[in-house]
C-alpha cells in the first residue's frame, strides 16, 4: 500500500521529535523541572507529536478504525497548549532574573494562572475530542464538539496574554541578567510561527472550510501552516536552552539582589548576629 502525505508527515515528525524528546529532557535534567517548568511542557509536546503520528500511521494497517483517526486528529489539536506553556515557562525564568534587582507587574504566579488557564483550555479539547469521535460512530460525520471550540478559544486567550507578558518583560530587558536575556528573544521569536499554528486550529475548529477539516483536510496546508510552524519553534527553544547556564539550587531562595529586608527581620537579624557584628 502506497503511503499517503498524512504518512509521510507522520514519519518526518516521528524522525524529528524522537531527538528533539531527547534534547528536552536533558534540558529538563540540566535546568530542572521545578523551576523552569517549561522544559517539561516540551517534553509532553514531543511526546504528544510522537504519539499522534504514531497513531495516524497506524491507521495504514487498520484504515476503518475510526479511534485512531479521531485520536491523531486530537492529540493533533491539543499538543499547541503545551508549546504556549513552553514560552510561558521561558518567560517566567527571565521574570525570575528581573526581580532580583526590580519589581515587575508580570510574576512567577500569574504566569503559572495563565498555564492553568491554558491546562483547563488542553483538558477542554481533549475531551471534546472524544465526543467528535462519538459523533462520527453514530452520524458517520465529523462535528467538532462545542468542547474543542472552547478550548482553543482559551488557547486564543492564553497566546493574547503571552504576547503582552512577552512586551511587558522586554520593557525591562535592561534588568535581566546577562545570558538570561536570550529567553525573551527565543519567545519573541517563536510568537508569530505559533501565531500561523493558532490560525491553523481556529480555521479547523471554527471555520467551514473543508481544507482545514482535521480528519480530510489538506496535508500540505496542514504541513505548512502547523507541522513545520512547530518545528521551527521547537528549534529555536531548544537551540537556545542548550546556551543557557544553570542557576544553581541556592539561588532560588536567595534573597533579590540590591533588596533591603523587611526592618523586622533585619531587627532580628542584627539580634542574632550581634556578637559577630560587634567584633567585625
Amino acid at each position: 500500500m502506497a503511503l499517503t502525505e498524512k504518512n509521510n508527515i507522520s514519519i518526518a515528525q516521528i524522525v524529528l521529535y524522537v531527538p528533539a524528546l531527547f534534547i528536552a529532557v536533558w534540558l529538563a535534567i540540566r535546568h530542572g523541572f521545578g523551576r523552569n517548568s517549561g522544559w517539561l511542557y516540551l517534553i509532553i509536546f514531543s511526546l504528544a507529536r510522537i504519539v499522534g503520528s504514531s497513531l495516524q500511521l497506524a491507521t495504514i494497517s487498520d484504515p476503518t478504525n475510526i479511534s485512531l483517526y479521531i485520536g491523531a486528529a486530537t492529540v493533533q489539536n491539543i499538543g499547541l497548549s503545551p508549546l504556549i506553556m513552553v514560552q510561558l515557562g521561558l518567560i517566567g525564568r527571565a521574570v525570575g532574573s528581573i526581580r532580583k534587582s526590580t519589581t515587575s507587574f508580570v510574576t512567577e504566579k500569574r504566569l503559572r494562572l495563565i498555564q492553568l488557564l491554558i491546562l483547563v483550555g488542553l483538558i477542554l479539547g481533549a475531551v471534546g475530542g472524544s465526543q467528535s469521535g462519538q459523533s462520527v460512530a453514530d452520524t458517520g460525520k465529523y462535528t467538532v464538539s462545542g468542547l474543542s471550540q472552547a478550548g482553543t478559544g482559551i488557547t486564543i486567550a492564553g497566546y493574547v496574554i503571552l504576547v503582552l507578558s512577552t512586551a511587558l518583560v522586554a520593557t525591562q530587558l535592561s534588568h535581566i541578567e546577562q545570558g538570561e536575556k536570550r529567553l525573551v528573544l527565543a519567545v519573541g521569536l517563536s510568537l508569530p510561527f505559533i501565531l500561523v499554528r493558532l490560525a491553523y486550529s481556529a480555521e479547523s475548529v471554527f471555520g467551514n472550510n473543508p481544507d482545514f477539516n482535521q480528519l480530510s483536510g489538506n496535508a500540505n496546508i496542514q504541513l505548512g501552516m502547523a507541522v513545520i510552524m512547530e518545528i521551527i519553534v521547537v528549534a529555536i527553544v531548544e537551540s537556545i536552552g542548550m546556551t543557557l547556564n544553570q542557576i544553581p539550587k541556592a539561588a532560588a531562595g536567595a534573597p533579590p539582589t540590591g533588596y533591603e529586608l523587611p526592618s523586622r527581620q533585619r531587627a532580628e537579624g542584627e539580634h542574632a548576629w550581634g556578637p559577630y557584628n560587634r567584633n567585625s
